[in-house]
C-alpha cells in the first residue's frame, strides 16, 4: 500500500515545543511501522513561515524577515536528528515550489467560482491570524484559544472563499467514520458544520502585510496564511506538475493521514477539505488529533515559565528515552500533565530500573554462561501490538511492550537462573542455561517491538543478543 503521512507545519515564531515533538514522534512511529510491513511511505513535515505574527516577530527582533524564518526553520529541521526521525521531506512555505502550488490552488478555486472580493469589518485574533465569529469567543469577548490577547477590529477589502457552498459536501465527508480520530472530534467537527458555515477571508492587504504569497493577478493582496500553508501537504509531493509522480502515487492513489493538535479541527478538517473539494482534489482520508501537553496544571507558555523543550529532554534523558516518555506517558488524544519530577520518575522507574536493568542482567548471564549466541529467527511484532498502533493507541502499544518486560522479570525471579548456573548438579546448571537462552530470546522479541518507538535501543538489544555480550548501560542514572 502507498501511504502518505504529514504533521502540521509549526509556525516559526518561536522554538520547537513539546506538543509538536509529541506529534512528530507519533507520526514517525506510524511511518516506521508501515515501512516495516512493506508499505511504501512518504512522511512529511516542515515549517509555516508567512503571516502577521512572523512579520511582527522579525520586526521586534530587528531582523530581516527572511533571515528570521531561515533561522527558526533550521531549528525545526534539527528535530530530525534530535528525535531520530525518519521523515522523507521538510517543506517550507517560502519554497518557490510551494508558492507556485499555493497560487495554483487559488486559481482552481477561483475558476470554480468560489473566490470573490468584498469589504469586511470583523474582530481579528492575531494569535490565530483569523477573524472570529461570536461563537468562537468566550464570555469576555476573547478568542477561546488566545484568551490573553485583545481582538483587533479590522476593516478591509479582501478576497473571500465561499466555504458556505460546501456545507452539504462537508457534512457528507465528515459523516464517514474514520475521517477524524478520535471519533468524538469527528462529531465535534460535524456539529460545527451543521450549525452553519460562513465564508472566510483568504487575503490581506499587502500595504498592511507584505510578508505572504502574492494573490495571483492582484499584487495589492497577499494570501491569508492558512490558505497559503495548507497546500503544503500536496506541494511537497510535486503538485501541480507532479514530475516525479509522488502526488499521484501518495495522494491520488495512496492512503493519506494528517497529524494535528486538537485546536486544528476547523482548519484541517473543514477549511482544507473544502479547498480540496473546490480545487477538485481528493480529500484527506483521515486526520488524527492529539491533545495538549500541560505542565503543573497549566498550559505551557513562556509567560508562566513552564515550557519544556524537546531539546532539553534529549539533553537530559537521551533520544530514545524522550521518545518513550512522549509515547507512553502522554495520552494520545487527551491533555496530559508533564513536569520534570514526573519525567525523572518515569525515566528512573521504567527505563533505568526496568528495561535497562533487565537487559544488563540477562546479557551478563548470557555472556558468562552461554558458549555461543542463541539462534535467532526473524522477529515480527505481535498483531495485538500492531492493532494498537493502527488505532493510534501509542500509550497502550508501549504498555504492551512493558508487559513483556515485566514477564521477563517474573521469569528471572521465579526460575532464578543466576542461582541454577552456580549449582553443583550438572542438570540444574543446564536448566539454568536453558532459562538464560529463553530470556535472551525474549529480549530479541522485545527489541522487535521497540524498533518503531525506540529504534536505537532496539538495535542495541538485538546486537547484544547476536553477539552474546552485555551492552553498555542503556539508560544512565540521573546525576
Amino acid at each position: 500500500m502507498n501511504r502518505y503521512i504529514t504533521t502540521t507545519l509549526p509556525y516559526v515564531n518561536g522554538d520547537p515545543h513539546l506538543g509538536f515533538a509529541l506529534e512528530i514522534v507519533q507520526a514517525d512511529v506510524l511511518a516506521r511501522a508501515w515501512r516495516a510491513r512493506g508499505d511504501q511511505v512518504f512522511f512529511n513535515t516542515g515549517s509555516d513561515e508567512h503571516g502577521q505574527k512572523i512579520a511582527e516577530k522579525a520586526e521586534q527582533n530587528g531582523e530581516d524577515v527572511q533571515a528570521y524564518v531561515d533561522r527558526y526553520a533550521a531549528e525545526f529541521k534539527k528535530l530530525k536528528d534530535t528525535l531520530n526521525l525518519s521523515n522523507d521531506s521538510f517543506v517550507r512555505t517560502t519554497d518557490q515550489s510551494h508558492i507556485e502550488a499555493a497560487q495554483e490552488i487559488w486559481r482552481r478555486c477561483d475558476q470554480a467560482g468560489n473566490i470573490y472580493e468584498k469589504s469586511y469589518t470583523g474582530m481579528y485574533c492575531v494569535g490565530c491570524e483569523a477573524f472570529k465569529t461570536e461563537r468562537e469567543l468566550d464570555e469576555s469577548g476573547h478568542c477561546l484559544l488566545h484568551s490573553t490577547l485583545e481582538l483587533q477590529e479590522l476593516s478591509e477589502k479582501n478576497y473571500f472563499f465561499a466555504l458556505s457552498k460546501y456545507q452539504d459536501r462537508l457534512k457528507e465527508y465528515l459523516s464517514q467514520p474514520g475521517v477524524i480520530v478520535p471519533e468524538w472530534r469527528r462529531e465535534e467537527a460535524l456539529a460545527f458544520v451543521e450549525h452553519g458555515l460562513e465564508d472566510f477571508s483568504i487575503s490581506r492587504e499587502s500595504a498592511r502585510l507584505s510578508w505572504g504569497v502574492p494573490v495571483p493577478g492582484d499584487d495589492s493582496q497577499v494570501m491569508y496564511v492558512w490558505f497559503d500553508a495548507l497546500p503544503s501537504y500536496i506541494s511537497v509531493l510535486g503538485f501541480p506538475e507532479d514530475v516525479a509522480g509522488n502526488f499521484n502515487t501518495f495522494w491520488g492513489n495512496g492512503a493519506t493521514l494528517q497529524m494535528a493538535g486538537k485546536d486544528q479541527v476547523r482548519f484541517q478538517s473543514i477549511m482544507w477539505q473544502a479547498m480540496l473539494m473546490s480545487a477538485q482534489i481528493k480529500n484527506t482520508d483521515a486526520v488524527f488529533y492529539h491533545g495538549f501537553i500541560n505542565s503543573g496544571g497549566q498550559r505551557m507558555s513562556k509567560s508562566t515559565g513552564n515550557v519544556i523543550s524537546p531539546y532539553e529532554l534529549v539533553a537530559k534523558y537521551g533520544i530514545d528515552a524522550t521518545r518513550y516518555m512522549l509515547l507512553r506517558h502522554v495520552h494520545p488524544v487527551d491533555d496530559s500533565d508533564v513536569t520534570w519530577e514526573r519525567l525523572d520518575e518515569w525515566y528512573t522507574a521504567n527505563l533505568v530500573n526496568g528495561l535497562g536493568n533487565l537487559v544488563a542482567r540477562i546479557m551478563k548471564l548470557a555472556e558468562d554462561n552461554l558458549d555461543a549466541p542463541i539462534e535467532m529467527s526473524a522477529q515480527e511484532p505481535d498483531e495485538a501490538f500492531q492493532h494498537k498502533l493502527d488505532a493510534f493507541a501509542f500509550d497502550e502499544a508501549m504498555d504492551y511492550v512493558f508487559e513483556m518486560i515485566a514477564e521477563c522479570d517474573a521469569v528471572m525471579t521465579d526460575r532464578a537462573p543466576f542461582k541454577k548456573v552456580k549449582g553443583e548438579d550438572e542438570s540444574i546448571r543446564a536448566e539454568g542455561k536453558q532459562d538464560i537462552a529463553l530470556l535472551a530470546s525474549h529480549l530479541a522479541k522485545i527489541a522487535a517491538h521497540l524498533a518503531v518507538a525506540m529504534p536505537t535501543t532496539s538495535e542495541t538489544i538485538l546486537r547484544a543478543v547476536q553477539e552474546n555480550k552485555k551492552p553498555e548501560n542503556l539508560f544512565p542514572r540521573l546525576a
